[in-house]
């Protein structure tokens, strides 16, 4: 059996966010929750859950909602987010493929 995961708060209030956004920019629009989970490629419950802020939402269910509603996810156009994608590469690509744990350090407690 799987133990619940407890999420930082921090996360929590970012689905909220999201999820809220979802919901009134649905409304704003006036389209039904089946119209939009229709579009998604989602189910009208797997909706309710994005809207309701549900941090267990499938990431790429829940940005295709944003998508198909216009919501802006970390930048106002394709082509900014795209030249964003290659600069996160390029600093990732400077760092160490692999990270080993250090003898003798204690782990971060979140």
């Amino acid at each position: 059996m799987r133990m619940p995961h407890t999420f930082h708060p921090q996360t929590l209030d970012a689905a909220q966010l999201l999820g809220l956004e979802v919901a009134r920019v649905r409304r704003e629009r006036r389209w039904t929750a089946t119209d939009l989970a229709e579009r998604a490629g989602i189910s009208p419950v797997t909706l309710r859950k994005i809207e309701k802020g549900d941090p267990t939402v499938e990431l790429g269910s829940a940005f295709e909602v944003a998508t198909l509603l216009g919501i802006v996810l970390f930048a106002p156009d394709r082509r900014e987010l795209s030249t964003m994608v290659e600069h996160a590469r390029t600093r990732l690509a400077l760092l160490p493929a692999r990270v080993r744990e250090s003898a003798g350090k204690d782990h971060d407690a979140f």
